[in-house]
């Protein structure tokens, strides 16, 4: 067989396969979906599997979009260069918009209120009856680089504050006296009291901040943005995202 017999036959066998194998398959690209699953019930993991409100609204969404979702798993102080960077398509994550992160990422249209509030022991609950003091006394706890985390740093310069990586450990803090308040989020506030109303946590029902939280996206990807705020339009208006929070959230509605 010369060169050029040679040539032919391979270029038959390329061909040959081509038409077996067909084309790659090609499909939309996954939604990159950045998640830090510290904060129960807004994300959190059950064994290995993550779950919460944000994890219901991502699958909705990809649903919306058309677009398979795939969770990246970023720590807190890294959500915004992850995104920044490509290696996440949008922070659903439990994040408050502030000014400060608006001048990084563009938001979604909010889709919950919440505020800050106090997780104590019950035998200190009355100590809250007539509001909450100027200057709190004692360790304050806080859950780090949270806007909790701010509110306690700019409102009480003063107090005495420790900062947690996770709401469990600041639970647990709480409960060995190692604390005596921690500020977080109104629903992990809560989500903390029910699993731990053994242990004797309540929450003081004293909003100290009002903020909306949020999906973000790049700022360069505005047609995203645009898809996005359709998308949670869609869910609010057939019903899905109401249901998705009360599930999660009963005494928000």
């Amino acid at each position: 067989m010369n060169l050029n017999h040679r040539f032919a036959f391979v270029w038959v066998l390329v061909l040959s396969l081509a038409s077996v194998w067909g084309d790659p398959p090609t499909g939309p690209a996954p939604l990159k979906v950045g998640v830090t699953p510290n904060f129960p019930p807004m994300v959190y993991k059950e064994g290995d599997a993550l779950t919460g409100v944000e994890v219901d609204f991502a699958k909705a969404l990809g649903k919306e979009l058309g677009r398979p979702v795939q969770f990246v798993e970023i720590e807190w102080e890294d959500e915004i260069p992850a995104l920044a960077d490509g290696r996440t398509d949008i922070i659903m994550s439990s994040m408050s918009i502030t000014l400060a992160r608006e001048l990084r990422v563009a938001f979604a249209q909010p889709y919950l209120a919440i505020g800050q509030t106090v997780l104590v022991r019950r035998e200190d609950a009355g100590k809250f009856v007539f509001g909450f003091p100027i200057e709190p006394q004692g360790k304050v706890g806080v859950l780090k680089s949270t806007t909790g985390d701010y509110l306690v740093q700019q409102e009480f310069p003063r107090a005495k504050r420790r900062a947690f990586d996770s709401p469990q450990d600041a639970a647990r803090a709480l409960v060995k006296k190692k604390i005596d308040m921690l500020i977080c989020d109104s629903p992990t506030a809560w989500w903390l009291a029910g699993e731990n109303e053994t242990e004797g946590l309540t929450v003081v029902p004293i909003s100290l901040s009002h903020e909306n939280l949020a999906w973000a996206v790049r700022k360069s990807d505005a047609g995203l943005l645009a898809s996005v705020n359709n998308s949670l339009a869609k869910l609010e208006g057939n019903g899905i995202a109401t249901a998705i929070i009360k599930r999660w959230l009963p005494l928000y509605q």
